[in-house]
């Protein structure tokens, strides 16, 4: 008889499945010392009585600031009672009430009480316990874009770095996170913030595809039971997790793939697993990018898809000779849009025959149509003059 290689209803192909959660941290974080030793230095000062220094975290998503951060934070709390390290998620938190709600919890270790409904109350028991302990306050605002359509940015940094003036504690450093490349947090500060908040800027590059490798072949040795993902797999998820430049979306397909290996009773992934996983956790990115583009910019990059499908010349000049048989387009327009289908990392264009350059396509071609596609489902090349 030979040995069965289907799961047990009872087992299971996951070591630990946390490690695939967004939230988890690593015991080590890999390619990220120089932003370790950053902050460090930063919150250095606080060790000899003195005050944190402020930070802006800037670099795109899936690079590894919040997890840093947390990281850091962790470290300090383990370490020291000097330091009060405080994390708030914006998205969640942007009102002061919300803000200094969740600074108060993490601050005293219980929620602000019901009757502290106004904000004094509130930063008078953060401040109280800042100065029962002797410690510094650190606030790391994640996402701290957010607050700004919220028009709560300015007033939460102006309140925060000015606590010390109020109360007699340490002055508080705040350390903003943000994945909008096209936005200056410190060119946000108004007057009255700039003269209080002068922040070092940390940069969080992509990583590469060789780093986001070693990342995910350190989670998978924590997360999965040997064997369960091939070497060879690893290298196409990360691959395809280069190309989103965002090691989260490498982590969620190795949960999503795992996860479709074992609703099958089967013990080991397969590539069918990655390719399947790799369209449901894409597609939600893909449908990101082209909510940013223009209607003329979509309209090109679901043309461009179509062409692709039907196995086309997919060479720049012939893409754009092709598209005046639609509609007759300057060849400076069609380049400008083409070089904003290149930022919005929907194509790529790579040197082709000659002296000329291919356009190929970063996601299925199908799947490209169907994002930039007009609500009617057609694909319109509107007039693009």
């Amino acid at each position: 008889m030979t040995h069965s290689p289907l799961l047990r209803s009872d087992q299971t192909l996951f070591r630990d499945p946390d490690v695939f959660e967004f939230t988890y941290l690593p015991d080590h974080l890999h390619h990220r010392d120089a932003q370790v030793r950053e902050l460090a230095f930063l919150l250095r000062p606080a060790l000899r009585g003195g005050s944190v220094l402020s930070a802006v975290l800037r670099g795109p998503p899936g690079t590894g600031k919040t997890t840093t951060v947390r990281r850091i934070f962790r470290e300090v709390a383990e370490e020291t009672q000097q330091v009060i390290p405080v994390y708030v998620n914006c998205r969640h938190n942007h009102t002061p009430l919300a803000v200094y709600g969740s600074i108060f919890k993490q601050v005293c270790g219980y929620p602000a009480p019901l009757a502290g409904r106004y904000l004094d109350d509130v930063k008078e028991g953060i401040a109280s316990r800042l100065q029962d302990r002797n410690a510094a306050l650190v606030v790391c605002l994640d996402d701290a874009d957010e607050l700004i359509p919220a028009g709560t940015y300015n007033l939460l940094l102006y309140q925060l770095l000015r606590l010390y003036e109020k109360w007699d504690v340490r002055k508080a450093g705040v350390f903003a996170v943000t994945s909008n490349l096209g936005l200056n947090l410190g060119a946000e500060a108004d007057a009255s913030v700039r003269s209080v908040f002068h922040p070092t800027e940390i940069t969080f590059l992509p990583y590469s595809r060789t780093e986001i490798r070693e990342i995910l072949t350190d989670r998978v040795r924590q997360g999965l039971y040997p064997r369960v993902l091939p070497a060879p797999l690893i290298d196409r998820i990360a691959q395809i997790a280069a190309g989103e430049q965002d090691v989260r979306v490498g982590i969620d397909l190795i949960r999503q793939a795992t996860l479709r290996a074992e609703k099958d009773g089967r013990r080991r992934v397969t590539h069918a697993d990655v390719t399947a996983a790799a369209r449901a956790v894409t597609a939600p990115a893909l449908r990101a990018r082209a909510t940013r583009l223009s209607e003329a910019e979509r309209a090109l990059a679901c043309w461009i898809a179509e062409r692709s499908r039907d196995g086309a010349d997919m060479a720049s000049g012939a893409v754009f000779e092709a598209a005046q048989e639609y509609l007759p387009v300057g060849k400076t327009t069609y380049h400008e849009h083409l070089n904003a289908l290149t930022k919005a990392g929907i194509v790529d264009l790579v040197p082709g025959a000659g002296r000329g350059r291919e356009v190929r396509l970063r996601y299925n071609a199908g799947d490209v149509a169907a994002a930039c596609k007009a609500p009617d489902k057609t694909c319109k090349i509107p007039n693009w003059a």
